[in-house]
This record gives C-alpha cells, sequence and structure tokens, in this order.
C-alpha cells in the first residue's frame, strides 16, 4: 500500500515535518500550494484585511497549483497543514474535495504556534468523505508521529 504525505506550508515549518515524515515512512509527497501564492502580507493574520483572514472567514476556496498523480494508487494519505483559526486553512478543503478519498486512511497532522487540533478532523470529514481518519495532532516533529510510521 503506496503512503502519500500531502501538506501546505505558508512558512516552512509544515514543510519540514512532511519532509522528514515521508523520508522516515517511505512516502511520496505532494506539496499543496495556492495558484495565487502568499506573500508575507497575505499571512500577516494579525491584520484584519489580510488575504489569510478573508479566506478563512469567508469560507473561499483557494485554488490548488497541480495534482498529485496517481492519486488513487495510494492507501495511506498523511494530510499535513498549519493550524489557522482552529482548523485546516481553506486550500486543505479545496484540495481535499478535489479526489476520491473512498478506501482510504488519513492521518492528519498539523503544525501549530499554540493551537491544539480542536475538531479539525471533524471539520475535515465532509470533504474526506469514504475515508477512514486515523488520527489527527499537532505536532512540532516528525519524531512525535514515530507510531504512525510504524503502523504503515
Amino acid at each position: 500500500m503506496k503512503t502519500l504525505v500531502a501538506y501546505f506550508s505558508a512558512e516552512g515549518t509544515t514543510a519540514a515535518v512532511a519532509r522528514a515524515l515521508a523520508e522516515a515512512a517511505g512516502a511520496d509527497t505532494f506539496e499543496i500550494k495556492p495558484e495565487l501564492p502568499y506573500t508575507a502580507a497575505d499571512l500577516k493574520w494579525t491584520n484584519p484585511l489580510a488575504r489569510c483572514n478573508r479566506e478563512k472567514l469567508g469560507g473561499k476556496f483557494v485554488p490548488v497549483e497541480g495534482k498529485a498523480e496517481g492519486f488513487s494508487d495510494y492507501g495511506v494519505v498523511m494530510l499535513g497543514f498549519p493550524i489557522w483559526y482552529y482548523g485546516a486553512p481553506n486550500i486543505i478543503n479545496t484540495f481535499c474535495r478535489d479526489y476520491d478519498w473512498t478506501g482510504k486512511k488519513v492521518y492528519i497532522f498539523a503544525t501549530s504556534g499554540g493551537s491544539g487540533i480542536g475538531k479539525t478532523a471533524e471539520k475535515l470529514a465532509p470533504y474526506l468523505k469514504g475515508a477512514q481518519i486515523a488520527d489527527a495532532r499537532v505536532v512540532r516533529s516528525a519524531s512525535e508521529l514515530g507510531e504512525w510510521i510504524k503502523a504503515e
């Protein structure tokens, strides 16, 4: 069963965890990137008019650049992103709705400066129809996910 680590990283933190996780698990990777890249100003969450805030609070889908080739070949998907407003950034919802998740096992990992995982998995579930969400947690490093690697 092939494993994919798909991740969105706004500032590089989640990317570092995702790459280390993929290497340890012998998994393929797919970086989830917005068609219109984020600027530093777009990510300045303390500005209520920043793009990240408008997208999240407005419930907007964020177009994703490219596709994860051969997605149907993966039985396990480890999905990573930073926590934004106690959940996944909207680009994750867009990514998830574009694929058939039937029969896949999904592990959700998030990076955060202070928020917990909360109800992130429950909020993503409608976009992961047919998948089994095996676990969801906030992590600081890939080493915290060792049991996931052993399980797969």
